[in-house]
Formats: structure tokens, C-alpha cells, sequence
């Protein structure tokens, strides 16, 4: 769904680089165990809280990155080119 592909992947584009192996497994079985792309939305935006397997600094750090505290304009994913930048 568009709303989760915009989040998740500025998301990525934001923390993928510097979260560590363990971090980076959690947010690999978040993207890909929950059978329905709505609930990732809804425990990300606390519309509903995260089942206990999910529960962990991941889905913390998702949740803050969905608050928007800066108030950014998130109305498309980023463009790839990042993934070749040099760290």
C-alpha cells in the first residue's frame, strides 16, 4: 500500500545505514512476517499497539519517524540514487 511504501522507505533511506545487524534483522521480519501491510501502518502510527514480537527499539524508532516531528513533506518515496552514495 502507498501509505507504508512512502513511510517505510524514507524510513529505510533514514536508519538503514546506521542500525546495527540485530536492528536491521527486527526491521527485515517487520517488513515481511505480518501478513497485512495495514497493521505495520496502524502499529507505526499507534493507531493500534504492536503485538509483543514487534515490540522492540525498531518499531520505537518507526513510531518516532512517524510522529514527523519536523513536519516534513513525505508525499512520495525517495529516489534510489542514495543507495550508491558512498557512506
Amino acid at each position: 500500500m502507498l501509505e507504508n511504501c512512502i513511510l517505510l522507505s524514507l524510513f529505510a533511506k533514514e536508519n538503514l545505514n546506521r542500525m546495527s545487524e540485530q536492528q536491521l534483522n527486527l526491521y527485515d521480519r517487520l517488513i515481511n512476517e505480518p501478513s497485512n501491510d495495514w497493521d505495520i501502518y496502524y502499529w507505526a502510527t499507534e493507531a493500534k499497539p504492536p503485538p509483543a514480537e514487534f515490540e522492540n527499539d525498531v518499531m520505537a524508532m518507526l513510531q518516532e519517524f512517524a510522529k514527523n516531528k519536523k513536519k516534513e513533506q513525505r508525499l512520495r518515496q525517495p529516489d534510489l540514487e542514495y543507495l550508491f552514495e558512498p557512506p
